[in-house]
């Protein structure tokens, strides 16, 4: 029966995922997960899925399949009931929520913008400690008595003495057939990595362009996560001048000033030179910017810390660029003319939510 159970249960997330996936641009651009995220678990707004049940009811009224009844009689119900043009008192399609698992949602992720699993190339880890039950003892604390193998000890002990009889069996363990469970704690190598987002907070990025910031990082968090076991995280914001703060900042801030963007990029090279060396790290690097940049001459900066300081040591820099009714949209032209011969750079022009799909895909699809 539990076997049956547990096959109707794996059948029923088999069409969850299947729903999810079959309208996943569409969560990706609503941002409905991102609204309903907890710990562990991220809850998913879909069409009520009604299966099949028994249900008691009423079985005195005629009709078919309950007595006397004529061909065409409905099912049940009376024949009058949502008649055309008229009002209705019934509810309607109700949106049920499931939850799934972050690592359930990266899946589904990966299967449908068809993502490449990655490749850590940075030496450092994460160790981690994991306590396994490993064999049994004669002496531990009583929470981990196992009570059958201490049972079982008795009875050998009184089968053995005599003082066991089929007529009447009675086994009363003492201190001598106590045994309990043991325990090794074994060190699990976990790979590292490290995201340093930076976003521009300068009077022209408005809370329209900072929503799909917010939407595609949630993304790349979520594939980045289950890609890696352990992931630190970095937020940078910079308008003339840069700075670090937390996550709720990062989405929250605007400033009134200029856009200098050669600051971000110098303040992320600092952070990776003191804290993430490259031969140890997996980095990932992502700037998100409406384009308007304070000069040429900065935007030449920027290549130069690309290309000396950052590039050669990330896995993959990718440079996302939002639309703004006030920004230049320049920067993204200008990395594609002045930067080649690094893979692991990734430019994606990023409109409106809806190209926020495409995005990651561009941003993810290569496997760095």
């Amino acid at each position: 029966m539990l076997l049956h159970i547990d096959n109707d249960h794996n059948r029923f997330r088999q069409i969850i995922k299947g729903k999810i996936k079959e309208n996943l641009r569409k969560y990706i651009s609503q941002g409905e997960m991102v609204g309903r995220k907890g710990k562990d678990l991220i809850s998913i707004p879909l069409p009520q899925i009604d299966l099949p049940r028994f249900q008691f009811g009423d079985n005195g009224q005629g009709g078919a399949s309950q007595g006397d009844g004529e061909p065409g009689d409905p099912l049940g119900g009376d024949p009058g009931d949502g008649g055309a043009g008229e009002a209705g008192n019934q509810p309607g399609q109700h949106l049920r929520e499931v939850e799934l698992t972050l690592e359930e949602l990266a899946e589904i992720l990966g299967d449908e913008l068809e993502l490449p699993n990655i490749q850590p190339k940075g030496k450092k880890e994460i160790i981690s400690k994991k306590d396994r039950y490993t064999g049994i003892s004669r002496v531990g604390p009583e929470s981990l008595r196992h009570f059958k193998r201490t049972f079982r000890e008795a009875l050998k002990r009184q089968i053995i003495s005599g003082q066991f009889t089929y007529e009447r069996p009675h086994i009363v363990p003492i201190r001598e057939d106590y045994r309990y469970r043991s325990w090794k704690t074994t060190k699990l190598p976990e790979s590292n990595a490290v995201i340093i987002y930076m976003m521009d907070v300068s009077g022209s990025m408005w809370d329209e362009q900072k929503h799909i910031v917010r939407l595609e990082t949630f993304w790349i968090d979520t594939w980045l996560h289950y890609q890696y076991k352990g992931v630190a995280t970095r937020y940078l914001i910079h308008d003339a001048q840069a700075g670090e703060v937390d996550r709720d900042t990062f989405f929250s801030v605007r400033e009134n000033g200029g856009t200098v963007i050669s600051s971000a990029y110098e303040l992320c090279a600092k952070i990776m030179q003191e804290n993430y060396p490259a031969e140890e790290w997996n980095i990932y690097a992502f700037h998100f910017s409406d384009g308007d940049n304070w000069s040429r001459e900065d935007n030449k900066l920027c290549a130069e810390i690309l290309r000396e300081k950052i590039l050669p040591k990330v896995n993959l820099f990718g440079y996302g660029q939002v639309e703004s009714t006030y920004g230049s949209g320049e920067f993204i032209d200008f990395l594609d003319e002045n930067i080649t011969g690094f893979d692991n750079l990734v430019l994606s022009y990023i409109p409106d939510k809806d190209s926020i799909y495409d995005s990651i895909k561009d941003f993810l699809g290569k496997g760095k």
